[in-house]
């Protein structure tokens, strides 16, 4: 039996699954395609999460944009962050060309366009249905996660939401919070100070520049109602293909770290709101994140702990959580160790450095018999990858340098008038896309302090308002009348005592005595 033989045996004994799965490409080796052979991976493991990393320019976005398909053709939901803006076209079918005729001949399967439904979402300013969420819906401990505050800042927060939940008082956004904070720093000091415990000045300060810092980032576009509600991300449509809802995000890359309060929030949300599922057959919605190292990079110690006990327990809710990045040292060690489906593009090697990353990246794979892994990531074309799976058993599967199967719909982006169209047509547009700002905290507490001030003003406006003197109060009071009452009292003195022969009657003499 050759090696191309056995390698053929091989795969088709370790890509073959009991239950369902899709379809990525056909093995390669020695350059040659194997025809008719196929690198699957089943929909079992799609919760046991991925990665999806190579250089600019190796494909990985059109990678994540064919397994999304896949995903939606078996009736899974996606949620995908287009960082990039090239994940539109997914709204309408793609177009044939000889380049994709010559690959599909080589896979030894038949390529048809197709588009799927889609659903536009944004965080900023781009076109599409709103995300939004209340700060009450954080909760204490993960606004403080997001704000990177100390345990004394931290105990501030949670008094701040005890104080709130008491007082009935809703903290929808950023305002609301910043007011009570800086009420119960002044004015309702006093207020708190039995049931709550005082507020230092310092930490009330501390805690206003990181809410600043996150505004600067465009939070207060986050924060707020109306809430979105992560059961709009699931569903099909009338052919059965699962919602692919895609996150415009092509004015955030300069904002890690919105775009990581984000994701904390929404990996939180998903996780406390949708039912534990053990291990479904199919996963219930799939997250790919896109360039995630924007979430790494500028995140704390306790926000990447916070994502690494999200990413170890969603898993038991049918989730699973895709990274895309270039190279899978811009993930965590330890949330890289709970990736099944690894799908490693071409790596490319210029410095001392990249040669020792190319060599942690190779020993990350199964041991082969066929390939020599750093030499294969180096070598790898546009449209190619090193794969490897989890197979039903959890069990990862030999590595397979793979040519994989192209997009069917547009590999371009839409037009603006297209994607106006598509956001037209959208359900929730009209459900979410409308602010809200009813009465919360900071209404609340405004109309309070408005009220201490006008009683404060009318307390002392009565207090300085004194009874009018009289007109003979007036003239007495006045310099003339002073002089007036002198001359008659020192008169009637005189008068009186002469009357009673107590005045003298002698006359002084003249001259010096």
């Amino acid at each position: 039996m050759s090696l191309t033989e056995q390698f053929k045996e091989v795969v088709n004994k370790e890509y073959q699954f009991k239950g369902d799965s899709i379809v990525l490409g056909a093995p390669v080796l020695k350059g040659e395609a194997l025809t008719g052979c196929f690198i699957k991976a089943p929909l079992k493991t799609f919760n046991r999460h991925g990665l999806i990393a190579g250089a600019t320019g190796t494909g990985k976005t059109k990678t994540m944009q064919g397994i999304a398909e896949s995903l939606s053709t078996k009736g899974v939901s996606c949620l995908l962050m287009d960082v990039k803006g090239d994940l539109s076209g997914l709204a309408s079918p793609g177009t044939a060309n000889p380049k994709i005729d010559e690959r599909y001949q080589k896979l030894g399967l038949t390529w048809k366009p197709l588009q799927f439904p889609v659903e536009f979402l944004t965080l900023s300013d781009e076109k599409g249905v709103r995300l939004r969420a209340t700060v009450s819906e954080f909760g204490p401990v993960l606004f403080s996660k997001i704000l990177d505050l100390n345990d004394t800042q931290q105990g501030v927060v949670s008094l701040i939401f005890k104080y709130c939940d008491d007082k009935q008082l809703p903290l929808l956004d950023l305002k609301d919070f910043k007011k009570v904070l800086q009420f119960l720093t002044n004015e309702g000091k006093n207020e708190i100070k039995a049931d709550y415990g005082a507020i230092s000045t310092a930490s009330a300060s501390t805690i206003i520049r990181k809410i600043i810092e996150i505004e600067q980032q465009g939070a207060e576009k986050f924060f707020g109602e109306k809430s979105f509600e992560v059961e709009d991300l699931i569903g099909v449509d009338e052919n059965g293909n699962g919602k692919l809802n895609i996150i415009r995000l092509t004015d955030i890359q300069d904002k890690p770290k919105l775009f990581s309060t984000f994701m904390l929030s929404l990996l939180a949300e998903v996780y406390s709101t949708f039912p534990e599922v053990g291990d479904p057959d199919a996963p219930r919605l799939v997250i790919f994140i896109d360039e995630a190292h924007l979430i790494f990079n500028n995140a704390s110690k306790v926000l990447l702990d916070q994502i690494e006990t999200v990413i170890k327990l969603i898993r038991s809710k049918g989730i699973g959580v895709f990274f895309v990045t270039q190279s899978p040292e811009d993930i965590p060690a330890a949330v890289l160790a709970q990736l099944g489906l690894k799908v490693q593009h071409a790596f490319r090697v210029f410095t001392a450095n990249d040669r020792k990353a190319l060599k942690l990246i190779a020993e990350n794979y199964p041991l082969s018999d066929y390939y020599k892994v750093d030499e294969l990531l180096t070598t790898l074309g546009i449209g190619e990858a090193a794969i490897t799976v989890l197979n039903e058993k959890g069990v990862p599967t030999p590595i397979a340098h793979t040519l994989l199967c192209t997009p069917a719909s547009r590999m371009d982006i839409l037009t603006p008038d297209e994607l106006a169209k598509c956001i037209s047509k959208s359900r929730l547009t009209s459900k979410y896309n409308e602010s809200l700002d009813r009465e919360s905290a900071f209404e609340v507490l405004s109309k309070k302090l408005e009220t201490q001030v006008s009683e404060n003003t009318k307390t002392t406006k009565e207090a300085e308002v004194k009874e009018e003197p009289s007109q003979l109060d007036q003239v007495l009071n006045s310099s003339t009348g002073k002089q007036v009452m002198r001359t008659v009292t020192s008169v009637l003195t005189r008068s009186l005592l002469g009357a009673l022969g107590l005045g003298s009657t002698r006359r002084k003499k003249s001259g010096w005595f």
